[in-house]
């Protein structure tokens, strides 16, 4: 039975007459289990009875655990977590750049949604990451939570209150996002030149990832066969991740690219070409002598950055003229085509093609490898129809493109 004993308190190391109360009660293991400082015997009793209560009901948390630093308990989860090797460094850079500054050493029983928010709203960060932060440290606390450590995560199911200047922020930016018309796209492909111009136009015209894109391998040019209807395709089942490896305790141990399987059940999937881009990756494949599609001169795979240092920017930015000096030839000036074009946006290019030319939804949405929300994605599908239209109006962008241009073929 719970029961409150004294606790003199102690000055200049005498023993004063001062004093409050401890609250004692019997924990599951048979130990004594504390909690001191309570103004009153009445107060300390009865929050031992409480914690009695709450054993015998099986929802008792031990406050000792509660009292963990939110960094040490983040790192045990970190460690005891092992998802895609990507995941890990994003998790560990919002870790270490944004939440263990702020609550590395406060208490997780102390952590409450009205601070945490007003911390999101006030970092130095864009404001989807600032969500995602939140959203981390909601996971963490989830799992101090199953371990018995807090008795409710005070993060859980709460939607974030942005400020009016964080809401202004994230309209410019979606305002702002670029896509390519399609005679931006043949340009810049021409200019890249058939090995790096191929890969731009793929994922114009298909709306790869960039991690999906680099794995790529001859043998992903598959066809699809479905109710006598046959085109050809391009399966996507792997990536190339980039990211810094992290050791158990979260030590970097060096950037690696490693493949690995896409991340959702929609990523997997088979892309429907139209004809102009089957010719060419049929002919790119014969003449790729390694084992992926698009790789740099050197083999292996392209590093996200030193493909928009090298390719996208010279290409899409233009560049000034470059001298001869010792050890690197001369180049003329080249005039800008988009300026601020990525591969990411060369994404949403094609979701753009695809709502121009009235791809329906269950098309759209199984091509780029989305999840479709709602009823409707459980009871619309795909058709043949709808696969055959969607291959002939992107055939009709390239075309057009190519009519307007002037060109008979993308690459001279």
């Amino acid at each position: 039975m719970a029961y409150a004993e004294k606790v003199y308190k102690v000055r200049g190391g005498q023993k004063t007459k001062q004093f409050t109360w401890r609250s004692c009660y019997k924990k599951p293991d048979g130990g004594k289990g504390t909690e001191p400082g309570f103004p009153t015997k009445r107060l300390a009793e009865e929050y031992g009875e409480q914690q009695e209560a709450a054993i015998r009901a099986g929802r008792w948390t031990d406050p000792a655990l509660a009292q963990t630093a939110f960094g040490t308990w983040a790192r045990e989860w970190m460690e005891a977590k092992s998802p895609r090797g990507r995941t890990v460094t994003t998790r560990w850079a919002r870790l270490e750049a944004h939440i263990l500054p702020k609550w590395e050493h406060a208490p997780i029983r102390s952590i409450t949604w009205f601070d945490a928010e007003q911390w999101a709203n006030g970092l130095a960060c864009d404001d989807v990451t600032a969500t995602h932060c939140l959203t981390l440290m909601s996971q963490i606390l989830t799992g101090a939570v199953d371990k018995g450590m807090i008795p409710v995560n005070p993060l859980f199911g709460r939607r974030r209150s942005r400020t009016a200047a964080a809401k202004a922020e994230q309209a410019t930016r979606e305002e702002t996002e670029l896509w390519a018309p399609p005679d931006v796209v043949l340009r810049i492909a021409r200019r890249a030149g058939p090995l790096d111009g191929m890969h731009i136009l793929t994922t114009a015209f298909t709306g790869v990832r960039w991690g999906e894109s680099l794995a790529l391998r001859p043998s992903s040019l598959s066809a699809r066969v479905e109710s006598g209807y046959t085109c050809p395709t391009l399966v996507v089942a792997e990536e190339v991740a980039e990211y810094a490896k992290r050791g158990p305790a979260g030590e970097r141990l060096g950037m690696v690219l490693d493949l690995e399987p896409v991340k959702t059940r929609e990523s997997r999937r088979q892309i429907d070409l139209p004809p102009f881009l089957a010719e060419l990756l049929v002919a790119h494949a014969a003449r790729t002598k390694g084992e992926f599609l698009f790789t740099p001169r050197g083999g292996d795979h392209w590093r996200r950055g030193n493909f928009g240092r090298q390719v996208m920017r010279p290409c899409a930015d233009g560049r000034k003229a470059v001298t001869k000096v010792r050890g690197r030839a001369a180049k003329p000036a080249v005039e800008p085509i988009m300026k601020g074009l990525t591969m990411r946006a060369l994404r949403h290019t094609h979701d753009t093609y695809q709502e121009q030319i009235g791809v329906k939804a269950a098309l759209a949405f199984e091509q780029a490898g989305h999840r479709r929300p709602g009823i409707k994605a459980v009871y619309q599908h795909p058709t043949p129809d709808m696969r055959r239209d969607r291959l002939e109006g992107l055939q009709e962008i390239y075309e057009s493109a190519m009519r307007s241009l002037g060109w008979a073929t993308v690459w001279e």
